[in-house]
């Protein structure tokens, strides 16, 4: 095991908007530094996340529709290879292999700093939701679908089937006065059963989400990502056998980049889906398990892939376009021949001759 943890420095320069980030730092511990300048970067949606993991599968985050994902926002990285070279990727030295650390996951070496861009997001957020009777979740969440189509970028759709209830809702990144006309779209959706509208600090909304104590649970999760989302669809979600299931939107500066600029792919994905679920006892491994992947497999005919960071022991294939997997496993078979770094979402290099 190569162990980070003691690199965790983060360094920012409010002047040039720049952020370098040791290997082994968390989230929080960007977030807080460049929130000292009213500055951030996209980054996940719990704070003791580590950066490296996040930011070379992609990075999906509260600012992601505004500013692109957190692969998006890296100007360089330095990182050491198998055979123990340190090496500097960006888009002029080694752009390939800067292209493949833009979403290729932690393949091609250990990344020990990231330099990101920093973007004037202020301090200020708010985050919305709205809770309706299951019998409604049908009209709520085609109501909610229409809406996201004209949704400015500030704002993040959220949904959820919550057991015998569906919650839909949005977080806003900005001033809340400018995501007020957004509160009463919501409300006219269904019957409102309740509600929560809270303003939020940016730093308080990157860690609302966070669980230390979850780490003990035993948890198994899928995800899907939906180009579009058919009525069908909305129906299979609803048919919940009482696992955690939500929908995340995308799209805004997320599909504003070129497919072909980095390895993330699938960039017209409209929601991701994930449904996920914990317990305590090892012998309950199994029935859980199969209830997630039965419930997972009714929403599979209307996936187009999937997010790197979310998969679980599926093949990476799910992950990117077969041309981009071949551009992949080339650039893995330059910088990693032997497969050193295989404890991964792993892209294998071709076969020795």
């Amino acid at each position: 095991m190569i162990d980070l943890t003691p690199m965790s420095e983060v360094r920012v320069d409010p002047e040039q908007k720049l952020a370098w980030v040791q290997g082994g730092a968390l989230l929080g511990e960007l977030d807080r530094a460049a929130q000292e300048h009213g500055l951030a970067t996209t980054a996940g949606n719990v704070s003791h996340t580590g950066v490296g993991g996040l930011t070379l599968g992609g990075g999906m985050g509260w600012l992601a529709r505004q500013y692109g994902l957190a692969c998006d926002n890296v100007v360089s990285y330095e990182l050491v290879t198998a055979d123990g070279e340190v090496v500097r990727a960006s888009s002029t030295e080694n752009p390939e292999l800067f292209w493949g650390l833009r979403g290729g996951g932690g393949n091609f070496g250990i990344v020990t700093s990231f330099e990101f861009r920093l973007h004037e997001v202020g301090t200020r957020t708010l985050v919305a939701e709205f809770t309706y009777p299951y019998e409604e979740g049908f009209a709520v969440l085609k109501g909610w679908r229409e809406l996201n189509t004209t949704a400015p970028r500030q704002a993040t759709f959220t949904a959820s089937v919550r057991g015998e209830e569906v919650c839909v809702g949005f977080v806003w990144v900005g001033d809340p006065a400018d995501g007020a006309d957004l509160l009463t779209a919501f409300r006219a959706l269904g019957t409102v059963v309740a509600e929560s509208i809270e303003e939020l600090s940016y730093p308080t909304l990157q860690t609302r989400d966070d669980n230390v104590q979850g780490h003990r649970y035993r948890r198994y999760w899928k995800g899907h990502y939906f180009k579009s989302l058919p009525d069908d669809a909305i129906r299979a979600l609803l048919r919940n056998p009482g696992v955690g299931a939500s929908l995340q939107a995308y799209g805004g500066a997320i599909s504003d980049v070129p497919d072909e600029d980095a390895a993330f792919s699938q960039r017209d994905t409209l929601f991701e889906f994930v449904t996920a679920t914990r317990w305590e006892d090892a012998d309950d491994d199994s029935d859980r398990i199969a209830t997630l992947r039965a419930y997972a497999a009714t929403l599979e005919p209307y996936a187009g892939g999937a997010y790197l960071n979310t998969l679980n022991g599926e093949n990476v294939s799910r992950a990117f376009s077969p041309a981009k997997l071949a551009r992949l496993i080339a650039l893995k078979t330059t910088w990693d021949p032997a497969n050193v770094f295989h404890l991964n979402q792993n892209i294998k290099p071709a076969p020795r001759p």
